[in-house]
């Protein structure tokens, strides 16, 4: 186990030197019971939202959909 300790120290530490640093983030678990519904029903709020229909619009604008197809 010590090998793959000193890997990931080492792949770590090439990382920062490059000027990478590391960051934790937590996402919604969606394998959790419940979570399909809880993205229905927030879906379901904003669905005639004038804000969120202007802001899908502009993100769809803004994204760059080359090479989705």
């Amino acid at each position: 186990m010590r090998g793959v300790h000193e890997r990931v120290h080492k792949h770590r530490k090439k990382l920062r030197k490059e000027g990478m640093r590391p960051i934790q983030i937590w996402v919604p678990d969606t394998s959790l019971s419940g979570f399909a519904e809880e993205c229905k029903r927030q879906s379901q709020q904003v669905e005639h939202d004038p804000q969120e229909k202007e802001l899908l619009e502009f993100l769809d604008e803004a994204s760059d959909h080359e090479g989705w197809e």
